[in-house]
């Protein structure tokens, strides 16, 4: 066939067409499937590896959207016992977002106990996690740069304080694609009970390829609506039907070059097809064993959602999934009022899954090469945040921008650690402070990338996760 002939062919035929009139034929099929692989060939894909030897292959992101309170969970301070019941507001009142509500200091109505060989210190709200101290670095000295939920979460995220920039899993599925060609470089398992603050902008690809944003699974039923094909035809008959698709798409992809959204979606589709044979496997809890179940409290109401979520990305990162982020629906961690019974709500929902997600690794030798992370976007004040009625019972604490915890686990990270330190009262990090550019640039060289050459050309710049400011890699709490 000559050039002339196969313009005038492809001009006469549209795409449409042409599929519909040989690719329901097996002989029409391999017809193009050698046409396709002669005259058109490959597309070679672009080529990720990590910039140093990574520490972990994959990370659990346990996002614990609302802002748990660090002097209530992992910071414990005596001087709010000495000092309850005293005036603080006028020397932060430029950091508090519902002045109007503010108290006095407020002593934390939880105990806490060091626990582990490490003597790490640990609220009884948190029974299950204290079991776990020695796996975890502690960082105290978290701190951010907005106290308001929505731009704080887009920092948190993508590291910045706006919309439209990617998230921390669209990059490590930028940098590093995924081990498994079959399922999502990230996966994103949020709460069947709604959806997080900002909703789907905190796992946007902004302006990486949207072939990178979290690929959203659920927790029951089909992991992905329309997974399953309709009826059922022999293997050979599906895998020559797929190629064809491919072959066809990436014409009509190189009559287009300036559209990168058609290529992502064309990526989408052909990874929904692989999807169909490993998915479905991947995120069947039935072949788990009963004492698994149970362990992740999968046999518990309060537990079983996100229990089951946390077995999920278990058998998600054994698969060679890159990066798999759980979140709470609404805002369970923001405990403006009760503190005393909210902050345990939330514990009691997360803990006993999250602990066993520490364990569960452990034993499966799969903790050295997974990264866990904990924490949410923003922290609490020290000072009581009345209700109403003022009645100090009801009291709870409102955000803060200056102080956050949040740990780490596995892939490289050294157990046992406490690092950084707030003030006496819990108000301010003090000693060595970590920035969220810090947070982002530590998780990013676990998994062999520096942050400095993970970037994109963008408006003559190179934007990248940390920004253009400095930022370091916390080696103080690495193995």
């Amino acid at each position: 066939m000559t050039s002339d002939s196969r313009t005038s062919l492809t001009n006469a035929i549209d795409r449409r067409g042409l599929f519909q009139q040989v690719g329901t034929g097996l002989k029409g099929a391999a017809l193009m499937y050698l046409l396709g692989r002669d005259v058109y060939g490959a597309e070679s894909s672009r080529e990720v590896r990590p910039h140093h030897e990574p520490r972990a292959k994959s990370v659990i992101h346990l996002f614990m959207n609302g802002g748990p309170s660090q002097m209530d969970l992992f910071d414990p301070k005596p001087e709010l016992d000495k000092n309850h019941g005293k005036d603080y507001f006028s020397k932060i009142a430029g950091e508090v977002e519902f002045p109007e509500a503010a108290g006095a200091l407020m002593r934390s109505p939880y105990n806490f106990a060091q626990h582990g060989e490490s003597g790490m210190w640990v609220s009884d709200a948190m029974p299950h996690l204290s079991e776990q101290a020695d796996k975890i670095a502690m960082i105290r000295s978290l701190h951010t740069t907005n106290l308001t939920h929505e731009p704080a979460l887009y920092k948190i995220q993508s590291g910045s304080e706006f919309t439209g920039r990617p998230s921390m899993g669209a990059w490590v599925s930028y940098g590093l694609g995924s081990e498994n060609d079959n399922l999502p470089a990230y996966v994103v398992l949020d709460d069947p009970l709604g959806l997080p603050v900002n909703g789907v902008d905190n796992w946007q690809s902004g302006y990486l390829s949207p072939e990178h944003q979290g690929t959203r699974f659920r927790a029951t039923g089909s992991p992905v609506l329309n997974l399953k094909p309709e009826f059922t035809e022999p293997t050979s008959v599906t895998e020559l039907e797929r190629d064809l698709i491919s072959r066809l798409d990436r014409i009509h992809q190189r009559n287009r070059p300036a559209q990168p959204r058609l290529a992502a979606r064309m990526a989408s589709y052909e990874l929904a097809a692989r999807m169909q044979l490993v998915a479905g496997d991947a995120l069947d809890l039935s072949q788990e064993t009963e004492a698994t179940h149970k362990m992740y409290g999968i046999d518990q109401p309060v537990t079983e959602s996100y229990g089951r979520r946390c077995l999920i990305a278990r058998r998600l990162v054994e698969r060679g999934v890159r990066f798999v982020q759980l979140f709470i629906n609404s805002q369970i961690w923001d405990n403006h009022s009760n503190i005393g019974t909210s902050l345990k709500s939330a514990c009691d929902r997360t803990d006993r899954p999250v602990a066993a997600l520490l364990r569960d690794l452990a034993q499966r030798g799969l903790l050295d090469e997974t990264l866990l992370v904990w924490g949410g976007e923003i922290g609490r004040l020290p000072i009581a945040q009345l209700p109403a009625d003022k009645d100090p019972k009801k009291a709870g604490r409102d955000h803060n921008k200056n102080a956050i915890c949040s740990w780490m686990a596995g892939g490289g990270v050294r157990g046992g650690v406490v690092h950084g330190a707030t003030d006496e009262l819990g108000f301010a990090a003090v000693e060595d402070k970590v920035s969220v550019p810090d947070w982002h640039a530590t998780i990013l060289h676990l998994l062999g990338i520096d942050h400095e050459r993970l970037s994109v050309e963008r408006s003559g710049l190179d934007a990248r996760l940390t920004g253009v400011g400095e930022s370091r890699v916390v080696e103080e709490i690495l193995a």
